[in-house]
């Protein structure tokens, strides 16, 4: 009943200021001007001088002779503006105040103190008078110091407690993991966040030994007990992850744990600017499925890739794409003399040329729209420019579509890789690196047939110039697996359906795929493409296979949400040409290591180019009569391992089993 009472009491006095015109004004009163905090200031100093005098004549002291006071006042108060000048003590804003101010206050008076010493002494020299006690001086300083920072204090403290609308909401109870620097300043500029999102109730320190320590009067919690049995005690909803020290496998395990419990994750980058608060809680995000799948940073041998690219020119196909587009970037910092960027997607080849042209950069930019599978469109490029380097990631690379489409992807797979490969030996490039994908593998789809059609062509290639003994560009091939946030991947996907409130659709239960970022990817393109001496196909490190079933509930908790409950997760079914796993070698290949640890050499069977290239030309030919079965069952041939699956061409492979 108490406890009642004093609610609806609390209630009546929050209406009863709610409908304040008063207090709306201060709810909505933005920054003062700096010229006002400036007097504001000037008032203090001159209220603390007066009582400075008041207290000195007390103990019988003079503090000013009243027959100087029109010299000491005026001298004192210009003396207090110019050190005010000097350290910009009203340039801050008082309810964000930090020990900087203190600092500024404190140079400020403690400069005036000295200044008014030496001209008290000056003066003394000359009349044989004293315009101030000395001893009068120093307390003043002192004085004057502590009310101008308390004021801002007590300021600070009246926003944060009683102005802040945020107050009112449910705030996010939040412990702070980490107790470094980092954490300190992202505890501060939470407390001074407006509106606020958290109510810090402590920190975690896995080293800290002693029960009793305290940052900014919260307790340090050691980490001795499981973070999520901490979490429950202090009744937390939420953890930050502020400690820089976490290795990436101390860091999964705390987010996994979290994420059993249901308890918000969210991180936070390094802070570098300590004094902008305001920035730094602007940057505490929700932890991304991208930082549960990261990996160490790449080492890229940034010489030999500079000595590749730098002063030549540079065609790289696709280049609108994810990869493509990420390709451009990367190439750029090796300064080339020339980046021509072709594509014929308009739009964001357009976005893609206005983010370029803001880099600083010696290379001449030059964008391009055309098509691949056109070759007099590309062979004007070529005798226009005469690339040294071509990078190919012009490709199509949606299963389901290409399986509806096979003649589509015979176009721009297979013939754009053609005439770009051919075009590349006619107009003398140095090198050609063709980005590839573990789909080729065992192809089970159309696209992925497709794709090893085009790397068999490459090699090919590569190995006519070595039985002719004759001169041409490096024919390299780069075979990685699905790139995070790449046009048409699963997470972009799955962010969509779940800010639709799910459900999220999964093709299998049991499904499982390989993940990297698109900056990794493509360095690994680079340095791959640097290092290639010709004909290889580079496979790539993709670090552990991921259950995407597990993927997906890890990102509806990482949004806040319980799966299957929240968050539906809807099974269905495999879609045409999809496999449950992809993999980056066939079954009668081997892997040779390089000098990279995260880059290894496929050992393929090579077949004769002659022969290949007229089953090539054949296919090509067959594709414009858009006749499905009889552009797949050509790629079958071409690809004896191409087996389909789920998909209406499985009847193709029961006739050539029957043949």
């Amino acid at each position: 009943m108490e406890k009642k009472v004093k609610k609806n009491v609390a209630d009546a006095i929050d209406y009863a200021l709610d409908s304040t015109k008063l207090w709306h004004t201060f709810h909505n009163l933005g920054y003062l001007p700096r010229w006002i905090i400036f007097l504001l200031d000037l008032f203090v100093v001159s209220v603390t001088a007066l009582i400075s005098y008041l207290l000195i004549y007390r103990t019988g002291e003079i503090y000013i002779k009243h027959h100087l006071l029109s010299i000491s006042v005026p001298a004192y108060l210009l003396i207090s503006v110019l050190t005010f000048r000097v350290f910009r003590t009203y340039s801050g804003i008082i309810r964000h105040s930090s020990y900087i101010d203190a600092v500024k206050i404190f140079f400020s008076q403690f400069t005036t103190a000295f200044l008014l010493l030496a001209l008290n002494s000056f003066y003394k020299s000359v009349t044989g008078d004293l315009l101030f006690l000395n001893i009068g001086i120093l307390i003043n300083a002192v004085f004057s110091f502590s009310c101008l920072f308390l004021y801002r204090v007590l300021v600070k403290q009246f926003f944060e407690n009683y102005l802040n609308q945020s107050k009112k909401l449910q705030l996010t109870r939040a412990i702070i993991y980490g107790t470094d620097a980092n954490a300190i300043a992202v505890a501060n500029a939470l407390k001074s966040e407006v509106p606020a999102r958290f109510k810090l109730v402590g920190f975690i320190d896995k080293y800290s030994q002693n029960k009793s320590k305290m940052i900014l009067g919260l307790p340090i919690l050691q980490h001795k007990k499981k973070t999520s049995t901490l979490m429950r005690v202090f009744n937390a909803q939420a953890l930050i992850l502020a400690d820089k020290s976490l290795t990436k496998d101390e860091k999964l395990a705390i987010v996994d744990e979290c994420l059993d419990f249901n308890y918000k994750v969210y991180t936070v980058p390094l802070v570098s600017d300590w004094e902008d608060q305001k920035e730094i809680s602007k940057k505490i995000k929700n932890f991304q499925i991208q930082d549960l799948l990261e990996r160490k940073p790449i080492v890229l041998d940034n010489y030999s890739i500079s000595s590749q690219l730098k002063g030549k020119r540079v065609l790289i196909t696709g280049a609108a794409g994810s990869i493509g587009s990420e390709i451009v970037r990367q190439v750029i910092q090796f300064d080339p003399q020339c980046v021509i960027m072709l594509d014929q997607a308009e739009t964001p080849l357009h976005h893609l040329s206005l983010e370029i042209s803001k880099i600083e950069s010696k290379s001449e930019l030059v964008t391009v729209i055309s098509d691949v599978r056109n070759r007099t469109q590309a062979e004007q490029v070529f005798k226009k420019y005469k690339p040294h380097v071509v990078y190919h990631a012009a490709a199509y690379k949606h299963v389901p579509l290409m399986e509806q489409n096979p003649s589509q992807a015979i176009f721009v797979n297979v013939l754009g890789t053609k005439n770009i490969a051919d075009l590349s030996c006619e107009y003398g490039a140095d090198s050609f690196v063709m980005v590839s994908t573990d789909k080729a593998v065992n192809p089970s789809n159309v696209m992925g047939a497709s794709k090893r059609i085009a790397e068999k062509y490459v090699q090919g290639l590569h190995n006519k110039f070595i039985a002719e003994n004759a001169s041409g560009p490096k024919f390299i091939t780069t075979r990685f697996g699905n790139v995070l946030g790449s046009n048409g991947s699963v997470v972009p996907l799955f962010t969509k359906q779940i800010e639709n409130g799910g459900p999220i659709t999964l093709t299998h239960p049991d499904i499982i795929r390989y993940f990297m970022t698109i900056p990794e990817a493509c360095q690994l393109v680079l340095e791959a493409g640097a290092m290639g001496k010709g004909g290889e196909i580079y496979i790539f490190d993709m670090g552990k296979p991921v259950k995407i079933i597990d993927l997906a509930k890890k990102m509806i908790r990482l949004a806040g949400f319980v799966p299957d409950k929240d968050i539906d997760i809807k099974i269905v079914g495999l879609r045409p040409g999809e496999k449950l796993y992809e993999e980056l070698l066939n079954d009668k290949s081997k892997t040779l290591p390089t000098h990279h640890d995260k880059i290894m050499i496929a050992e393929e069977e090579y077949d004769d180019f002659n022969q290949l290239r007229y089953l090539t030309d054949s296919l090509i030919e067959s594709a414009y009569t858009f006749n499905n079965e009889d552009v797949v069952m050509q790629m079958k041939m071409i690809v004896p391992e191409f087996k389909s699956m789920n998909s209406a061409f499985e009847a193709l492979d029961k006739d050539i089993v029957k043949k």
